[in-house]
C-alpha cells in the first residue's frame, strides 16, 4: 500500500475576531500534495477570513499555519507567496491595459525573481511558457488581446494562468468558478484539479456551485459561524444532518 502524501498546509486553531464577531473559532485543516479540498458554508460563515489568515492578508489571533513544516502564519503575503502559495480572488485582479500574455508573462517573471529585466526587452521574456499556460486554461486566441476587454469568465481563467505561473505548492481559489456558464466551470475545475495531481499542488478552494464541489472536491470542509462543522468525503458530508440544516437546505 503506498503511504499517503504529506501534507503541504496544516493549520491549526485559527481563530479571529473582529470586535465582537468571532470570524474564525478553533479552525483546523490540512491539505495534502495533489488532494483538492472545498470549503463550503453560509454566508459570512468565515470562508474568505480564513483564506485571508492563510494567505497574510490577515493575522490570526490564535493558531499555526505550517507550509511543507515551515510556520509561516507571522509571515507577511508576499513572503508566503514566495515559500509557494498562490491565490485567486473573488474578484478577478489582472492589469486591464495589459495584453493577456504580458499578464502572464509579468507573474512568470515575478516568480523567477527578474523584476529587474523588467524594460523593452521584458515581451521577450517567459514568452513560450506564458503562450504554453494560456494553451492550458484554454485562451491562446486572446494572448493579444488587453485584459480589460475579457469578459469576467475569461479574466477569472486568466487568473488562474497567472497562480500557476508561480509553481505554486499550496494553490486557494476563493470562488474560482463565479460568472462563468456551467460548462466552463466544468472545464476550469477540471483543469485545476488535473494540474494538482500532475504537479503535487495541495488545492483549497471555495465555491457556492455544489455541482462543482461535489464533482471536483476530493475532501469538503464546512464552516458555519466561524466554526468547523463537518468534513469528510463528499458523499458523507452529503448526508450530515448539521450540513443539510446549516448549507444545503436540506434538513
Amino acid at each position: 500500500m503506498n503511504p499517503s502524501p504529506a501534507p503541504v498546509l496544516v493549520a491549526s486553531g485559527l481563530t479571529k475576531s473582529f470586535g465582537a464577531v468571532e470570524a474564525l473559532r478553533d479552525v483546523s485543516l490540512s491539505v495534502s500534495a495533489g488532494e483538492t479540498v472545498a470549503m463550503i458554508g453560509p454566508n459570512g460563515a468565515g470562508k474568505t477570513t480564513c483564506f485571508n489568515v492563510l494567505s497574510g492578508q490577515l493575522r490570526a489571533d490564535a493558531g499555526t499555519i505550517a507550509l511543507l513544516g515551515e510556520r509561516i502564519e507571522r509571515l507577511p503575503p508576499r513572503a508566503i507567496a514566495r515559500r509557494g502559495v498562490g491565490r485567486t480572488f473573488q474578484v478577478a485582479a489582472t492589469f486591464a491595459s495589459m495584453t493577456v500574455r504580458e499578464n502572464v508573462q509579468m507573474a512568470l517573471i515575478a516568480h523567477a525573481g527578474e523584476e529587474r529585466r523588467v524594460d523593452a526587452r521584458a515581451a521577450a521574456l517567459h514568452r513560450a511558457e506564458a503562450d504554453a499556460l494560456l494553451e492550458r486554461v484554454g485562451l491562446p486566441a486572446v494572448a493579444e488581446q488587453s485584459c480589460g476587454t475579457l469578459s469576467y469568465g475569461d479574466t477569472k481563467r486568466i487568473e488562474l494562468a497567472l497562480a500557476l505561473a508561480n509553481a505554486p505548492r499550496l494553490l486557494l481559489m476563493d470562488e474560482p468558478t463565479a460568472g462563468m456558464p456551467m460548462a466552463l466551470r466544468t472545464a476550469v475545475m477540471r483543469l485545476a484539479v488535473e494540474r494538482a495531481r500532475e504537479k503535487g499542488i495541495a488545492v483549497l478552494f471555495t465555491e457556492h456551485d455544489m455541482d462543482v464541489v461535489f464533482a471536483h472536491a476530493d475532501r469538503i470542509l464546512v464552516l458555519d459561524r466561524g466554526q468547523v462543522i463537518a468534513e469528510g468525503a463528499p458523499k458523507a458530508v452529503a448526508g450530515d444532518p448539521r450540513v443539510r440544516d446549516a448549507y444545503l437546505g436540506c434538513g
